[in-house]
């Protein structure tokens, strides 16, 4: 097993270590089925990538690349930094072990702090009761902790605190094996800081920005939605194609960690800032039958920085603008999980289907979908390329030429 500390060699008695082994152990989290995305994302980002593996991707490199992953990713969820590992069969091993980690590169005196506890195949099978021993190792090192939150068997998907609600460690126990990691990203990664204005069932812009990257779309044809609800994709495809950073304007846990380099920081946001495309290059198309959907659908655009990147419209799902030349068709209608009566349902993926064949041929259209037979009736060859969860729905974007 790792000796305590070696994921984490940033800091030898609080001086700061310039060798190459400096390098962190990451891991950035993401919604099962988007990992291959995500991985290729980071890649993007920083030139390297390490084994993905059932929600997320590990990767490798310094605080800048930490920092470059959650100011960019459009798809992890969050980033936590790998901080220890050690065999813990018994609470004074655990106990032992855990005065040992440095939590005050991480935490300061007076400062909450979180925990989110998972325990499985080991002796130690209390996630609160482990919860509590770090809790005390936390307060012994660095001190002053007085309000400490406990948060045990919590997943990704409800625990979306804030950075100011108190820094949160990742522990697993399983087989007896103790991993420790914190979290840097403080609020889920897709909190862009935009979207206040929701409709009804809003997509995550996580989601929403891997159906984009998983259609293809170019950044250069058209991209149309015609059911575009709060305008979650559209914004997404836009910030891309004007290359703004997601979280350009939202805060993240590490800017809280007492070696936080601010400066650093700053110019890095300063740069992203800078780097931003005047315009789109391709014209992005979104409409809604309800009235009340594409109102904020253009107060988030706004907030978004792109609004006039985005022609919004109150229309019919038969009266959808296709612009020429073809482009991509990219759109999240209802899936009508548990719907009684599936026949509305059925007659609204019949009339997408007769819309796009008629007006939209040559057309590529991605679509997120729960139920391939609603997909059936749209006429259209579609291939799978991924399959994740929505608000805990089970759904797979499909993809297929318009004919």
């Amino acid at each position: 097993m790792p000796c305590a500390h070696a994921l984490w060699p940033e800091y030898v008695s609080g001086v700061p270590d310039t060798k190459k082994n400096s390098k962190r152990g990451f891991f950035a989290m993401t919604a099962p089925g988007l990992e291959d995305l995500l991985a290729k994302e980071i890649a993007s980002l920083i030139g390297k990538v390490g084994e993905t593996s059932s929600g997320g991707v590990e990767f490798s490199g310094g605080m800048k690349d930490m920092r470059r992953v959650n100011l960019w990713s459009r798809i992890a969820n969050r980033v936590v930094v790998r901080i220890d590992e050690f065999h813990a069969s018994s609470f004074h091993e655990l106990e032992r072990r855990a005065k040992q980690v440095e939590w005050g590169r991480f935490v300061t005196s007076g400062k909450p702090v979180r925990f989110r506890v998972t325990c499985r195949k080991s002796r130690l099978y209390h996630s609160d009761a482990v919860a509590e021993r770090f809790a005390a190792a936390v307060k012994a090192k660095v001190g002053g902790n007085d309000f400490i939150v406990v948060q045990t068997e919590t997943d990704d998907e409800s625990d979306d605190g804030s950075a100011d609600e108190g820094q949160l460690f990742v522990v697993r126990l399983v087989d007896d094996v103790c991993s420790i990691s914190a979290d840097s990203s403080g609020e889920l990664l897709h909190r862009r800081a935009y979207r206040l204005a929701v409709a009804k069932a809003p997509l995550r812009e996580t989601i929403a920005a891997a159906m984009v990257t998983g259609s293809g779309w170019d950044m250069k044809s058209p991209l149309v939605d015609p059911m575009c609800g709060a305008g979650t994709i559209p914004i997404e495809a836009a910030m891309m194609a004007r290359n703004i950073a997601p979280g350009a304007n939202r805060r993240f846990a590490f800017e809280n960690w007492p070696r936080h380099d601010a400066a650093a920081w700053k110019t890095e946001i300063e740069t992203a800032r800078a780097g931003v495309l005047p315009e789109c290059a391709a014209q992005i198309v979104a409409s809604d039958r309800d009235e009340g959907a594409i109102a904020a659908a253009r107060s988030n655009a706004e907030r978004a920085g792109v609004s006039k990147d985005i022609d919004f419209s109150v229309r019919a799902l038969s009266a959808a603008d296709f612009p020429v030349p073809a482009g991509w068709i990219i759109t999240n209608p209802p899936y009508g999980v548990r719907v009684s009566d599936p026949a509305p349902l059925r007659n609204l993926y019949a009339q997408l289907g007769t819309t796009v064949r008629k007006r939209a041929a040559g057309y590529t259209m991605a679509l997120l979908s729960a139920d391939s037979e609603l997909e059936d009736h749209m006429k259209i060859n579609f291939r799978e390329v991924f399959r994740t969860s929505n608000g805990g729905i089970p759904v797979h974007l499909v993809a297929g030429v318009v004919m």
